[in-house]
């Protein structure tokens, strides 16, 4: 059963009002009715902006601003000075590359991450390589698809300044034991980044609980707008770090002799803000928040578990990552190319994701030039399991 009403997902409908099964919210979410609403009426009727303006509307705007700041905040147990507004996870992990990476990373240093990571995951760490002579090394992957924290524990050295893992993988829907990957790389006097943007979604998340150095996620996985995410780092931390990019809303005095910063989060928040995407975001999180993200996590866990059952009902289906695996089935089908399989499921109103999910090296560690994956999201229901098996019986007669 749905955990929330159809009518809340406008998105979920085709032009003939039938269902659309979407099974891409690993990608992206559908954005409940009350986020649409929230945008329209923050682009519209109460538009102005934020921070500058000494008159009503502006004052309004920068309330409900930073309003979606502490909620934001409240959600993963952080303190609301310790949340900086981003584009998206990407741009968090870039901002953390280039600012406490450039400031605090040298030759001889050492970055670890995991044979799963995400593109964004990577890239920013081998352009700070590039930049500062660091050597980044690959913690490898149990045989189920989870990061091998007890390899992680033998490769780390004192000479590995960051651990940087996604919390919950994009592909295999593995999940991290956070507790132990932060007291390893702590152990070690490292600091740690959780690319969280497949778990904030799904699990109940305290940064100060796990005591991450930093975590970062996106707003439009979140049932959120687009051009929003959040980047959270210890306060003190965050405080030691330099600007990255320069503009107005950042500053505390510019003159043509030197420019004095204004304090964290304000400082690596140049320019205007994404202010209506930050406002849908609050809501977007009161909405989760209203639901329960522990009833989301138990909802998605059945859907996954009823996927993968029928899936093995099929020899020529393979199957990637744990049983346990949070709100993400990969998969492939031999002699199936995955983008046939998704033009085929398109046709019978089914939407998957197709490709190697920005993941190439773990494409590779799996043997595939790419995988199927049907993630799962709130609004996600027996139904849309049903459709993708049908979608995949149709195939395997076309192919067969």
């Amino acid at each position: 059963m749905p955990l929330t009403a159809e009518a809340d997902w406008p998105g979920l409908r085709n032009a003939d009002g039938s269902r659309w099964h979407y099974l891409d919210t690993g990608a992206t979410a559908q954005k409940p009715q009350v986020v649409v609403d929230a945008v329209a009426r923050a682009t519209g009727a109460d538009y102005a902006t934020v921070h500058r303006g000494v008159y009503t509307r502006s004052a309004e705007m920068t309330l409900g601003f930073e309003a979606a700041r502490r909620k934001v905040a409240g959600l993963i147990g952080a303190g609301e000075g310790e949340i900086v507004f981003t584009r998206g996870a990407t741009e968090a992990i870039n901002l953390v590359a280039q600012t406490w990476g450039l400031a605090n990373l040298k030759a001889g240093d050492r970055v670890l991450l995991s044979m799963l990571e995400h593109h964004s995951n990577i890239v920013p760490w081998q352009l700070i390589a590039g930049q500062t002579g660091i050597a980044i090394d690959v913690c490898p992957l149990t045989e189920d698809g989870r990061i091998d924290l007890d390899a992680a524990e033998r490769m780390l050295t004192p000479a590995h300044k960051l651990v940087s893992f996604g919390h919950v993988s994009n592909v295999l829907g593995s999940v991290l034991d956070a507790p132990r990957a932060v007291a390893l790389a702590h152990g070690v006097g490292a600091k740690i980044l959780l690319d969280g943007c497949q778990a904030v979604p799904r699990l109940a998340i305290d940064v100060k609980a796990l005591d991450v150095d930093f975590y970062a996620f996106s707003g439009h996985k979140l049932y959120g707008p687009t051009g929003i995410g959040a980047l959270y780092a210890k306060a003190e931390i965050l405080d030691a770090m330099p600007p990255w990019q320069g503009g107005g809303a950042m500053i505390d005095r510019v003159t043509f002799e030197g420019t004095t910063y204004a304090p964290a989060p304000q400082r690596f928040e140049a320019g205007t803000p994404a202010i209506v995407e930050a406002i849908g975001l609050g809501v977007a999180v009161d909405y989760v928040q209203g639901i329960g993200l522990d009833a989301i996590h138990a909802h998605e866990t059945v859907l996954v578990r009823a996927t993968r059952e029928a899936l093995r009902g099929f020899n020529a289906v393979r199957l990637f990552g744990p049983d346990d695996a949070a709100g993400i089935v990969s998969f492939a089908i031999e002699g199936v190319h995955p983008h046939d399989l998704g033009t085929i499921l398109d046709e019978e109103g089914v939407a998957i994701r197709a490709g190697h999910h920005c993941a190439q090296p773990l494409m590779q560690h799996l043997g595939v030039p790419a995988t199927a994956r049907a993630s799962f999201g709130i609004y996600s229901d027996e139904s849309d399991v049903a459709a993708l098996v049908r979608g995949i019986e149709r195939t395997l007669r076309i192919f067969g």
